[in-house]
């Protein structure tokens, strides 16, 4: 595996507080002051290093999370904003113009999917979505007008591995950017030194991890970054997702304990897929050998940060899911709720929630059924308690049977 010590670069920045303070000075303001007119007129044309603007284009709090972040991804550098779809949104539309084309992989997160299929062709940027693992297919999709290949390392909800070495060959014979959205797997797998031109994140999700704040991230090159930022034609500075200094602030102390989340997160949920699988449950998790893309994950992650948080599991029906859903939470195994990487165990119906924007009959093609729960495991200190207690509710419910 490439040369990794993300976390490690994480935990050498230092950001000293204006007056010694072990965290970095928030700075309240949302325009700065200069002390020449020329500096001003330098900053708006992207040429004074160091001087401030406004807050929308840059401030120093979200310039110091946003250089963690480029470190957690082995980038040059990185733009944080207001929400993942922000971030999502803002590099889709800084790399594709009027009449462009996008190949995606067909199982991604759901308001991506509704982004591409049903915002964009007003704007002539039309999307092709292929199986993200038939290569054939992919080059078969390609053509004069693509500029982007777009996928999830790991696939929500269904848990589909990308091969993005194989994605980053392709993009490359065919003079594409290959775009990484990277939020179910920090730290476990790195886009970056897997040949993606840019990786995003939801950083409402794991790298947060108290699911009290939204934003995104995107990380790539210097001059990207740059490009998105511009005052005359940069797609995030005019669209204008602009993350609040506050929020930074928190997601960067945050940030600092995402490698001992994740490991957990891991451990927690490889712990429970394996007893479900056993029980005879139809559960769907990376980390287990039989999930077919099990050897792709191993080959391409950072062990020591386990194969993630996120496992699924069929309960049959809608009904049968929600009746195991509402009875775990009522036994305070965790929350009947959308979003991931809280301490606490996260659990929603994909089709009737983070997928509904997909179609019915796309969602079934592609797998996603009416019963499948999509679990974001916890941090439970005591696992084989949560197991068995999530097992009780399962038997009472019939998901599981006696």
């Amino acid at each position: 595996m490439e040369d990794f010590n993300a976390a490690n670069e994480i935990q050498d920045l230092q950001y000293f507080g204006e007056f010694g303070g072990v965290n970095p000075s928030i700075s309240d303001s949302s325009t700065y002051t200069f002390l020449s007119a020329k500096t001003m007129f330098d900053t708006f044309e992207g040429n004074a290093d160091g001087c401030y603007l406004y807050s929308r284009h840059s401030s120093p709090m979200n310039l110091y999370l946003a250089q963690a972040l480029a470190k957690l991804e082995n980038t040059a550098a990185a733009n944080v904003t207001a929400s993942g779809m922000g971030a999502i949104t803002t590099v889709l539309l800084q790399l594709c113009k009027s009449g462009d084309h996008i190949i995606s992989s067909r199982t991604i997160y759901g308001g991506t999917y509704a982004f591409l299929k049903n915002f964009l062709p007003p704007f002539q940027i039309e999307t092709s979505f292929v199986d993200i693992s038939n290569f054939e297919a992919i080059e078969r999709a390609i053509g004069p007008t693509t500029k982007i290949i777009y996928c999830e390392s790991v696939s929500n909800p269904l848990l589909e591995v990308a091969d993005l070495r194989k994605l980053s060959a392709l993009c490359k014979k065919h003079n594409l950017k290959l775009v990484v959205d990277n939020t179910f797997s920090p730290l476990s797998v790195s886009p970056g030194l897997l040949g993606a031109d840019v990786v995003i994140h939801s950083l409402t999700k794991f790298i947060n991890g108290s699911s009290d704040t939204v934003g995104g991230v995107y990380c790539g090159t210097q001059e990207f970054i740059n490009d998105t930022k511009n005052v005359n034609s940069g797609a995030c500075m005019l669209l204008g997702p602009t993350m609040d200094s506050l929020r930074s602030s928190s997601i960067l102390k945050n940030l600092r304990t995402l490698h001992i989340r994740m490991k957990q997160h891991s451990c927690n949920a490889l712990y429970l897929a394996e007893r479900f699988e056993r029980d005879g449950l139809k559960v769907s998790y990376p980390g287990l050998s039989s999930h077919k893309q099990h050897e792709l994950l191993k080959s391409m992650m950072h062990a020591e940060y386990g194969f993630g948080g996120i496992l699924t599991l069929d309960a049959g029906t809608t009904a049968k899911a929600n009746e195991l859903m509402e009875l775990m939470q009522k036994e305070n195994l965790g929350y009947l709720a959308v979003s991931l990487g809280f301490y606490k165990t996260l659990f929603s119906c994909s089709g009737s929630s983070t997928s509904s924007e997909i179609p019915e009959e796309e969602r079934v093609s592609m797998g996603i059924s009416d019963g499948l729960i999509r679990f974001s495991i916890g941090l439970d200190h005591d696992i084989e308690r949560t197991y068995q207690r999530m097992k009780a509710c399962m038997l009472k419910t019939g998901v599981l049977a006696p």
